[in-house]
């Protein structure tokens, strides 16, 4: 089992920075991609911004200058500055991370969620 502990969201004004957490833990073998998501009310959830283990980056067009994902692998965390937020980006973010977890001599691929941490801007 590999838990997913995501922190860092609030209630910002328009204009301000926020930066969210997502620490992995658990039987881990190895962590591979690592992502953001969102959903806002009615809203499907939809990708924000996702890292490679190797650090490639990809963002949606709606953060893509202002949202920046980094990751620490030593720690198995990663992270999402948000700059100049908007009251559109006001939704739960949702972490998640697909790698291999370790049970014994064998190893599993795991897809893993977080719980989702709320994030609200304010116009």
């Amino acid at each position: 089992q590999v838990q997913l502990v995501e922190s860092g969201g609030g209630l910002v004004q328009s204009g301000g920075s926020l930066r969210l957490s997502c620490a992995a833990s658990g039987s881990i073998f190895r962590v591979d991609a690592m992502g953001w998501y969102r959903q806002a009310p009615g809203k499907q959830r939809e990708l924000v911004a996702g890292i490679s283990a190797a650090g490639t980056t990809n963002y949606a067009e709606s953060v893509k200058g202002r949202f920046t994902i980094s990751r620490d692998n030593a720690k198995n965390t990663v992270y999402l500055q948000m700059n100049s937020l908007r009251p559109e980006d006001t939704a739960v973010y949702y972490c998640n991370a697909d790698g291999y977890a370790v049970g014994g001599f064998v190893t599993t691929p795991f897809h893993s969620w977080g719980q989702g941490t709320q994030v609200t801007v304010s116009s």
